[in-house]
């Protein structure tokens, strides 16, 4: 156990909430914030988030507030838990607050919204390089990290001393932090998994098969890792929970929003219809044209990413997707 600190979590969705109740229970003083004022009042008085996470209550140490300078107060580290297109805004209000020599932590998976850029890149862009900074990713759906089931994740860190600092803030007996310097891979695969969550809940949903979702998963994480390596990421990285781990999870269980908007798709939902019915953020929708931006900045290809593409945005039909995939010319199995 680290020595008690006062962490700020901007972000009180699923995620943020979950991970600031990992924090309080590690004995850290919590203040979560989220821009709703209203929804953040009813935390308080409810001692807990009805909305994502109805069934766990609120350690005593975790306080909600709408006041970004009360959340921000001698805390350090700050962790931003806000949705990717959300990153740059939140930024923004932080770094008019922000206590020079505070360590910045994030644990949004994405792309900056019409650029592909890095989030590290926003974050370095805001701060300064001189910013304490690390990304945690992962393996890890909020209500099973709530619930203090036993979880995984990785923590990449501008400086490996702070790496391992951070991660014994995290760390307990049911989240395991295992530290990383591939801060480029780490972000990289939160990112581009989403978008192949999506094309696994499609083959789900068309009833093609775990021979399918097998495939698929596999030829994935090829895609995942030829753009990682391009972007300078570590092979190393890709195999491990912020690559493989979290592709695994977000593509075969139907608690990944991900996933289950694949699914709707394939039922013949439209895409605008799905996300209000799952009434929360779908990051693979919002990232699917970064991924391919980023594909073709670096030359790679990446066919599944490719046909989900065309889904979300040229309405091609998911059946008529996959058979795009089946009559790919033969190739090597290693390209």
């Amino acid at each position: 156990m680290s020595r008690t600190r006062s962490v700020a979590v901007l972000g009180a969705g699923s995620w943020g909430t979950a991970l600031a109740m990992v924090l309080a229970r590690n004995g850290h003083r919590v203040r979560l914030w989220g821009r709703d004022g209203g929804q953040l009042a009813r935390l308080a008085v409810d001692r807990c988030n009805h909305r994502y996470l109805p069934a766990f209550e609120f350690p005593s140490s975790l306080t909600p507030t709408a006041d970004l300078s009360q959340a921000l107060a001698g805390a350090d580290p700050v962790l931003l838990a806000v949705p990717s297109h959300g990153f740059a805004g939140c930024l923004e209000q932080l770094a008019a607050l922000f206590t020079p020599g505070t360590g910045l932590i994030w644990a949004t998976k994405g792309f900056e919204p019409g650029s592909g850029r890095l989030l590290e890149e926003l974050v370095v862009e805001r701060l300064g390089k001189a910013v304490r900074r690390a990304v945690l990713s992962g393996p890890s759906f909020a209500t099973e990290v709530a619930q203090g089931l036993p979880t995984a994740v990785t923590l990449a860190a501008s400086d490996p001393d702070y790496g391992r600092e951070l991660a014994t803030v995290f760390h307990d007996r049911a989240f395991r932090v295992y530290t990383s310097d591939d801060r480029i891979g780490v972000q990289v695969g939160g990112g581009v998994k989403n978008v192949l969550a999506i094309a696994a809940g499609i083959a789900d949903g068309l009833a093609f098969g775990a021979n399918t979702r097998a495939a698929l998963i596999t030829r994935g994480l090829a895609e995942l890792s030829r753009l990682g390596a391009a972007m300078g990421g570590q092979s190393r990285t890709f195999m491990g929970l912020a690559g493989l781990g979290d592709l695994l999870l977000t593509c075969t269980d139907d608690q990944s929003r991900n996933r289950r908007f694949g699914l709707a798709l394939a039922r013949g939902e439209m895409a605008a219809t799905a996300m209000t019915r799952l009434g929360q953020v779908v990051e693979g929708y919002r990232n699917t044209r970064e991924v391919m931006l980023l594909a073709s900045r670096h030359g790679v290809e990446m066919p599944i990413a490719g046909q989900v593409e065309q889904v979300l945005y040229q309405h091609l039909a998911p059946r008529e997707a996959v058979q795009a995939l089946l009559s790919r010319a033969l190739t090597r199995e290693d390209r």
